[in-house]
C-alpha cells in the first residue's frame, strides 16, 4: 500500500466572471492559493483490471466519483488495465468552494501517473485533467496561479503565505445552482494582476450566493468583525487572511463557539509535489 499522498486545499484569492462560451461555459479571472489542509489518498495495487473506491461517498455511485473517473481517464489514455483500490481519508468539507473533489482527482492522476510509470508530462495530464473539471489543472500544475478561461490557462504567482482563518458555514453550496442563477454578474470587465495585487479581490459570485444561501452570509458577516472576510470560489467557506499565527489563533478562539472553524497556512506549492521529491519520484 502506498499511503497518504496529499491532496490540498485551494482558495479563490479573486474571482471575476469576464464572459461565457456558446457551451454555457463562464470564463473566468481567478487567483489559486494553497493550503496545509488536505484530503489523503491511499492506493492498493490490484491483481485485476478494476478501480475500486475503499469508502465511496454515501449517496454517489463509484463510476460518478471524481476519484475513480480520474483512475479509468487514465487507464484509457495510456492504454493499461493495471488495478488499484483506492481510500481516501476525507478531511475538506464537501460543497466548501475548497476544491476538495478536484484536488482529490487530481492527486490520483499524479500520483498514478509517477507510480505507474507511465511518463505523461505535466500538460498531457493537464489535458486529463480538463475533462474532470476546471479546477483540476491548478493541482496538477502544483503552484499558486492566476487562472484565465475556465481555469485552465494558468500562470504562475509568488504570493505572500498568511495565516489564514477558515469559516465552514453549516451548508454544501452547489455550484451548477450559483451559476444557473439569472442574478449571476456574467461580463465583469478583465483586471490584470497588477490591479489584483493592488486590492481588486471581488468575487462576482459572492451577491448570489448571499442570497441562496444566508448560512454563508451569517459566516461572512461574522467573519468580517475581524478584517477583510471572502468566499472562496463558489463557497460555502469564507476566509480571512491574518497578519501572523497569533492573530490567526485568537480570531480562531474567539469564533469558535458558534463556528465551525479551521486554521491554514497558505502554500505557494502544492504538499503533493513534495510526497513525490520524498518518494524518489519525479513529476
Amino acid at each position: 500500500m502506498l499511503k497518504n499522498w496529499p491532496a490540498p486545499a485551494k482558495l479563490n484569492l479573486m474571482l471575476r466572471i469576464v464572459g461565457q462560451r456558446d457551451d454555457g461555459y463562464h470564463l473566468l479571472q481567478t487567483v489559486f492559493q494553497f493550503i496545509d489542509w488536505c484530503d489523503f489518498i491511499s492506493f492498493t495495487w490490484l491483481e485485476t483490471p478494476e478501480v475500486v473506491l475503499a469508502r465511496p461517498l454515501p449517496g454517489v455511485p463509484q463510476e460518478a466519483d471524481l476519484i475513480v473517473r480520474a483512475a479509468r481517464l487514465l487507464q484509457r489514455a495510456c492504454g493499461i488495465w493495471r488495478g488499484v483500490k483506492i481510500e481516501v481519508d476525507k478531511r475538506l468539507p464537501i460543497g466548501g468552494g475548497l476544491g476538495g473533489g478536484s484536488s482529490d482527482a487530481a492527486t490520483v492522476l499524479v500520483a498514478l501517473n509517477a507510480l505507474w510509470r507511465l511518463g505523461l508530462s505535466e500538460e498531457e495530464l493537464i489535458g486529463l485533467g480538463v475533462q474532470l473539471g476546471a479546477d483540476v489543472p491548478v493541482f496538477i500544475k502544483g503552484v499558486s496561479a492566476w487562472a484565465e478561461g475556465v481555469g485552465e490557462q494558468l500562470k504562475p504567482l509568488d504570493l505572500p503565505e498568511p495565516w489564514y482563518v477558515i469559516l465552514i458555514p453549516p451548508c454544501q453550496v452547489v455550484t451548477a445552482r450559483v451559476f444557473a442563477s439569472p442574478d449571476l454578474t456574467r461580463n465583469n470587465s478583465p483586471v490584470t494582476i497588477k490591479e489584483f495585487l493592488a486590492g481588486q479581490q471581488a468575487n462576482d459570485c459572492l451577491p448570489v450566493v448571499k442570497r441562496l444561501y444566508p448560512e454563508v452570509a451569517a459566516a461572512l458577516e461574522a467573519l468580517s468583525a475581524y478584517g477583510k472576510a471572502r468566499l472562496t470560489g463558489t463557497g460555502a467557506c469564507v476566509f480571512l487572511a491574518c497578519a501572523d499565527e497569533a492573530e490567526a489563533r485568537a480570531v480562531m478562539k474567539a469564533l469558535k463557539p458558534r463556528w465551525r472553524v479551521h486554521l491554514a497556512k497558505g502554500l505557494n506549492r502544492s504538499p503533493l509535489w513534495d510526497k513525490l521529491q520524498a518518494s524518489g519520484l519525479t513529476r
